[in-house]
């Protein structure tokens, strides 16, 4: 059965954006680069919810070339969305139905990793309902006070267990969860 894995940046307080959808306190560095491409290496499948599949496809079509860049415009991608009309990035599909069922879907389909890049919203939904294999939170070493919390709308209480970890030079440090299976 192929996993589901999300990968989302936070600040220390917890956030995965600014307010004001801020973004510019991410480290993103060559530590970070070949953290990117190891994990799209394992990936056959990219899924996304609205609005970062919008943030996304207004970048990567017409970021400069190079293996990353590639990835995200090659492989294929499933937005999750029940307001946009279409989704014209390359190899998209959109999905307006129960996110649920058609990752369920996804996962017993043979192929390798189907990976969630930010889309907190999809990925908090999707991991309440025991759909997620493994949480990659991208610890960076920044308070920024104030925005968006990492796990919105979760409303029950769910216990992890630390699988791994991988420390940056920079300070960023990436925490390997799974769900703690009684």
């Amino acid at each position: 059965m192929r996993r589901v894995i999300v990968s989302n940046l936070v600040s220390l307080d917890g956030f995965y954006e600014g307010p004001h959808q801020e973004l510019n306190w991410h480290v993103v560095d060559d530590e970070f680069f070949s953290y990117a491409k190891d994990m799209l290496r394992e990936a056959d499948t990219l899924l996304f919810g609205a609005a970062t599949y919008k943030m996304m496809a207004a970048y990567w079509p017409t970021a400069p070339r190079d293996e990353i860049a590639d990835q995200m415009n090659g492989l294929p991608k499933v937005v999750f969305s029940q307001t946009l009309k279409s989704a014209d990035w390359n190899n998209s599909k959109l999905v307006s139905g129960n996110a649920a069922e058609e990752i369920a879907r996804l996962k017993r389909l043979p192929g390798e990793d189907l990976v969630i890049l930010g889309s907190a919203h999809l990925a908090s939904s999707l991991l309440s309902q025991g759909l997620i294999d493994e949480y990659r939170v991208v610890l960076n070493p920044v308070l920024i006070g104030n925005g968006k919390p990492l796990f919105p709308g979760l409303k029950q209480q769910l216990k992890l267990k630390l699988a791994s970890t991988r420390q940056f030079a920079s300070g960023v440090i990436v925490l390997y969860y799974q769900e703690a299976r009684a």
